[in-house]
């Protein structure tokens, strides 16, 4: 297997370095399919990587290279076979999982230039609908720092693709490595933030999140740039876009995408570090002008600003979270941001941020309430962090499971998702009932 062993501070000089995954302090054994083949023995018909059957979910640019969490590749398809060619972009070895309508996530390591086959006709659950009926084929790239290109998908001799619409709500997460989900098992697709999108059901979802990432526009543990000014561009800030894109990355088209219903913000751990000398005030000024921006972007969207829990620590002879025994995680801060964004002088004279002047401007039109507040204390123990201050698994379905709550309730949005695994490889039980 190949998992990312690249941390935050060190982005800039990724290691391919096989990574362990630890399970209550045994390792979890893994052997994931070689789907390499060459495509000359096969006949297929083929398509471009800008083919309109294609759906491409989360940030892709214009040469159909992936970054920033979790983005993903969706479409329906006749006949038994797919495979996809990666283009010479990839990152070579880069973890995808992927699965066909509702079966459990497969997953294999994906070569630079080379095509790989992901369906065939021994792919669990493909002889349930073929040839009856068409199916669904989703993946998504599971790092955070790594990223595919693609470069053609291919069926079977006589077979088509089939473009799947857009389900009709959609949610954006835009964070740092906690919802990038590093040091989570399958990193972004073990993170909270993909699992509140795939666990609302029936919601397309983005995970605009990269480790080491400030709120703050400024250099953080080796990203160039904060989220103030990266959410607006393609690209996030790895080590792969600095030697794509230079300083000039591309601007993120947002009409390429329906627009979000819900934006959940989760920024402001690297920004109080001190290593990252951002000041409470700084970061409180650029905290609302990246709502501003939201809301410019987003003029319907609902926007939940999740407050930090910062880990944590011990306390006597027992274990406390951080932002209850100490001055950390700029909890009244966002509290703040959250309180200024509902008085009645901004909403009747809401002030939105222009990102290419780098400006803020009144619109001139009144606005309901549209920023809400998220408390996390109390969601977690400490033995839901791990030992690199990033939840486990257990502590990022945790998150994901009050977050889906609290939409729930507060924007009345019915839940949807009815039994295909969301999270992989959380199956734990036992057997025996008498020890």
């Amino acid at each position: 297997m190949k998992l990312s062993s690249v941390c935050g501070t060190v982005a800039a000089a990724a290691s391919l370095a096989s990574a362990t995954i630890w399970q209550n302090d045994q390792v979890r054994i893994t052997h994931f399919p070689n789907t390499t083949i060459d495509p000359s023995g096969y006949k297929f018909k083929t398509y471009s990587p800008n083919s309109t059957e294609l759906s491409y979910k989360g940030r892709w640019d214009s040469h159909f290279t992936s970054w920033y969490s979790v983005p993903g590749l969706k479409f329906g398809f006749t006949g038994n076979r797919v495979a996809i060619t990666f283009g010479p972009e990839t990152f070579d070895t880069t973890l995808v999982g992927y699965r066909i309508d509702g079966q459990d996530w497969q997953f294999t390591n994906v070569s630079t230039g080379a095509t790989h086959l992901l369906v065939n006709s021994n792919t669990t659950g493909v002889s349930l609908t073929y040839p009856i009926s068409p199916s669904a084929f989703e993946m998504r790239v599971t790092n955070w720092a790594y990223g595919v290109q693609i470069g053609a998908v291919h069926v079977g001799q006589g077979e088509k693709l089939i473009k799947i619409p857009d389900f009709p709500r959609t949610i954006e997460v835009i964070g740092d490595s906690l919802s990038a989900g590093m040091y989570a098992s399958y990193e972004g697709l073990s993170s909270f933030a993909y699992g509140l999108g795939a666990g609302l059901g029936n919601s397309e979802y983005s995970v605009t999140a990269y480790p080491g990432i400030c709120l703050f526009d400024k250099l953080c543990w080796g990203n160039p740039h904060g989220m103030l000014y990266q959410w607006f561009r393609t690209s996030d800030t790895s080590w792969r876009a600095q030697q794509a894109f230079g300083d000039n990355p591309e601007w993120w088209d947002f009409s390429k995408k329906p627009a979000a219903d819900i934006v959940v913000i989760n920024l402001g751990t690297n920004d109080n570090n001190s290593a990252n000398n951002v000041t409470a005030e700084g970061y409180v000024a650029q905290y609302k002008m990246l709502v501003q921006g939201v809301h410019k972007v987003y003029p319907k969207a609902q926007i939940i600003l999740m407050a930090l829990w910062e880990g944590f620590s011990t306390f006597g002879n027992t274990y406390a979270q951080s932002t209850l025994i100490s001055d950390v995680g700029y909890v009244p801060q966002i509290y703040s941001v959250y309180e200024y964004f509902n008085t009645k002088e901004y909403l009747a004279n809401p002030i939105l941020y222009d990102p290419v002047y780098n400006t803020t401007y009144p619109s001139n039109q009144t606005s309901a309430p549209f920023v809400h507040y998220f408390n996390t204390t109390g969601l977690m123990q400490h033995n839901d962090i791990g030992p690199q201050w990033h939840p486990t698994d257990a502590g990022h379905i945790k998150v994901a499971s009050h977050l889906i709550q609290y939409i729930k309730m507060k924007f009345d949005w019915v839940l949807y998702a009815t039994g295909p695994e969301i999270f992989h490889d959380t199956l734990y039980w036992n057997d025996n009932s008498g020890f």
